[in-house]
C-alpha cells in the first residue's frame, strides 16, 4: 500500500485548504485511514481518521468542527477538509493506513501500517 498527500500550501488565517490522500491498491483488508500532523519541534499528532466501511470518523479535540474527514471509495481517496485555519495548523500533514480490522487505536501513531510523504501547510496570521 502507498499513500500520496497532496493540496498543502500557504494561506491565511482564516482560510480553508482541502488535502488529499491517495491509497493506491487499497486491498479488502484495508480498514482505515487518517491524518497527522507534526509541527516543527513537536511530536507527530492525530488530527482526524475514517474507516473504509460505514465511514466513521474520529477527530482530535483540536480540529473538531472546523476540519472534516471524508473518503471516495471508488477512486480510492480521503480528504481533510480544513477551515477557518489558524497559524496552530501549521505544520507538516501525513496520512496514514491501517491493514487489518481493529477496532480500537486509531489515534495513535502505532495504530497504521503504512504512512505518505507528507505536505505542508503554512497559515499566515
Amino acid at each position: 500500500v502507498q499513500l500520496q498527500a497532496s493540496g498543502g500550501g500557504l494561506v491565511q488565517a482564516g482560510d480553508s485548504l482541502r488535502l488529499s490522500c491517495a491509497v493506491s491498491e487499497r486491498s479488502r483488508n484495508s480498514f482505515a485511514t487518517g491524518w497527522f500532523r507534526q509541527a516543527p519541534g513537536k511530536e507527530r499528532e492525530f488530527v482526524a481518521a475514517i474507516k473504509w466501511s460505514g465511514g466513521a470518523t474520529f477527530y482530535s479535540d483540536s480540529v473538531k468542527g472546523r476540519f472534516s474527514i471524508s473518503r471516495d471509495n471508488a477512486k480510492n481517496q480521503v480528504y481533510l477538509q480544513m477551515n477557518s485555519l489558524t497559524p496552530e495548523d501549521t505544520a507538516v500533514y501525513y496520512c496514514a493506513a491501517k491493514v487489518g480490522a481493529i477496532n480500537s487505536g486509531l489515534t495513535r501513531r502505532s495504530y497504521y501500517d503504512y504512512w505518505g510523504q507528507g505536505t505542508q501547510v503554512t497559515v499566515s496570521s
